[in-house]
């Protein structure tokens, strides 16, 4: 059996071991079952449910014949690069690294910094477009986590609030 795309093979073959990994992570946890869920019920399903679509996505790959055989490119690096600092600075920023004494900077420093640094991924860098973007995420943010689900998130650095 030959593969017929190879980006929709390839496409299926991450979100099987996406889902995988998600699913075993899930087992450490009290899973429950339907009447009275533990908290890793939905991790568990929901990497199950993600294993399975990758299964037929990829199963349709070897089936299914394509025009030009859907070859996969080259590795953009760059776009990968930007978002994985961004969300490791997102992480950094928000809690902070006690073991090289940098204090948590909060949700609003931490949004932006996610913001203007995953901006750099793209093609366009609009320095007024991606602040309004900040302001928008800041605020949705701390209505959404702050005020209606009373998270307990360090929303200004440690050093301004104490």
């Amino acid at each position: 059996m030959s593969i017929k795309s190879q980006k929709d093979f390839f496409s299926g073959v991450v979100f099987m071991a996406v889902g995988g990994a998600f699913a075993w992570g899930a087992t450490n946890y009290t899973v429950g079952n339907s009447a009275r869920m533990g908290p890793g019920y939905f991790p568990l399903m929901l990497g199950v449910l993600l294993a399975l679509i990758g299964a037929v996505v990829a199963f349709k790959a070897l089936v299914i014949e394509t025009e030009d055989g859907d070859k996969i490119g080259k590795w953009i690096w760059r776009p990968v690069g930007y978002i994985v600092a961004a969300n490791l600075a997102f992480g950094v920023l928000l809690g902070g690294l006690p073991s090289i004494h940098l204090p948590a900077m909060g949700m609003v420093i931490a949004i932006i910094a996610l913001t203007l640094i995953s901006a750099k991924a793209g093609t366009e860098f609009i320095l007024k477009e991606i602040l309004i973007l900040s302001a928008l995420l800041v605020v949705g943010s701390y209505v959404t986590f702050i005020l209606l689900l009373k998270l307990q998130i360090p929303v200004w650095p440690t050093f301004i609030t104490g």
